[in-house]
């Protein structure tokens, strides 16, 4: 029984054969359309449907008209190498260009024209495009996204880093970038980075430049109940606190110290107003970038006066924090926490897991975090109840063993 590995509707199309000896081959299937042949009765009239709305309409057998065409092309049934794999998917893209190549010169000869292209039609300029219309706040994701997908094709698909049609974009390669990912990222890194190439995915099928969707039912699953990046504790955030040094940023200083003590990510304490502070009742109103989720955080007397006093001009829209770029901020972070002795690998995201492991550590409920956190359910907390109990473990295991002579 043959089958086909594109979900496109596609003339031709694709079609593996049943595997024999190991081997898949591939040819393809063009469908010629249908003829039509009078159904005759007994004395060599055509019949007519009988009763009902159908009554008086000729009746007629139709045959659909098929051909097939070889394509000399064979797989491997059961690919058990890399290597094996990638023979696999080196041939499937010459199939694919083949099969291409055939409908662009059915359309010649049947209607006269070939599918135009536009500069759309190579993905990466796409990418680009959308990459520079963006205007959401989690612009950068789609950036690495981007670099992601770029970097990958320049290790496994190298002929195709600079141009690549759409059609080229296979359930394979995506599985592939997937696994790419996997093993490039850490965390929820490579499900974040997979979502954001999907989200470029749909844009193209939306404008009609990618028809089907090559990421049905392939998703990126990583460990999300373990929490992968480092994080400060109590005794180190006094040391980084205490810390300080010529030609030192204090505003970054204060939003990283602010991020410590209220969890917030680094795209909301960017844009937060003093219209969101509430000084009467000590409460920090804002909607989270990333999820549109509002949240309502209290602030106690030493809060307050890290934000500060509304400004003069009564200005609520005024920012509290004036940062520059991640980057910059990233890299004062960074040279902050060297300087501080602090043999961590400290991000701004730290920050916010720091928060949450630190106050669940004093005893916090999970609901309280998570409600700090701005998570709609507990799934995503959970991992920091882990991060406190593997906490306690090593305070534990730290005590020294004794001996046999001192028992």
């Amino acid at each position: 029984m043959a089958k086909t590995f594109s979900s496109i509707k596609e003339n031709p199309k694709i079609l593996e054969s049943t595997p024999k000896n190991g081997l898949i081959h591939l040819y393809l299937e063009y469908y010629l359309g249908r003829e039509q042949t009078p159904i005759l009765d007994e004395n060599g009239k055509q019949r007519l449907y009988i009763g009902g709305k159908m009554a008086g309409k000729p009746m007629f057998a139709i045959k659909h008209q098929r051909k097939k065409e070889s394509l000399h092309l064979y797989l491997i049934a059961k690919p058990k190498t890399f290597e094996e794999r990638q023979r696999n998917t080196e041939i499937r893209q010459k199939a694919t260009c083949i099969r291409f190549e055939r409908e662009q010169a059915m359309l010649q000869e049947s209607r006269g024209y070939r599918l135009k292209f536009n500069k759309q039609s190579n993905f990466i300029e796409f990418y680009q495009h959308y990459i520079k219309t963006y205007k959401k706040k989690d612009l950068r994701n789609i950036e690495l996204s981007f670099r992601r997908f770029t970097d990958f094709l320049h290790e496994q698909y190298p002929v195709l880093e600079k141009k690549l049609r759409p059609e080229l974009i296979s359930p394979t390669m995506v599985q592939q970038f997937v696994e790419y990912l996997q093993g490039r990222s850490t965390g929820t890194g490579a499900n974040s980075i997979y979502g954001r190439f999907k989200k470029v995915v749909f844009a193209a099928m939306k404008e009609g430049i990618i028809i089907g969707n090559p990421c049905f039912k392939i998703s990126c699953t990583t460990d999300e109940e373990t929490l992968k990046k480092d994080i400060l504790s109590t005794d180190e955030i006094q040391q980084l606190l205490s810390c300080h040094y010529i030609n030192e940023n204090p505003e970054i200083q204060r939003a990283f110290t602010f991020c410590l003590y209220t969890g917030i990510r680094f795209c909301d304490v960017k844009e937060l107003q003093y219209k969101n502070v509430d000084y009467s009742n000590h409460l920090l109103q804002f909607k989270q970038g990333k999820t549109g989720k509002a949240v309502a955080i209290p602030l106690n007397n030493w809060l307050l006066s890290l934000i500060g006093p509304p400004p003069a001009d009564r200005n609520g829209n005024n920012l509290i924090f004036h940062l520059p770029s991640h980057t910059m901020c990233l890299k004062a972070l960074r040279h902050w926490t060297k300087k501080a002795g602090i043999e961590k690998h400290i991000t701004w995201h730290c920050g916010r897991h720091s928060f949450a492991v630190n106050i669940l550590n004093n005893g916090a409920n999970i609901k309280t975090v998570a409600s700090l956190l701005g998570h709609s359910g507990l799934k995503h907390t959970e991992k920091y109840t882990r991060a406190v109990d593997g906490l306690k473990e090593a305070a534990i295991n730290s005590l020294p063993t004794p001996t046999e002579a001192t028992i």
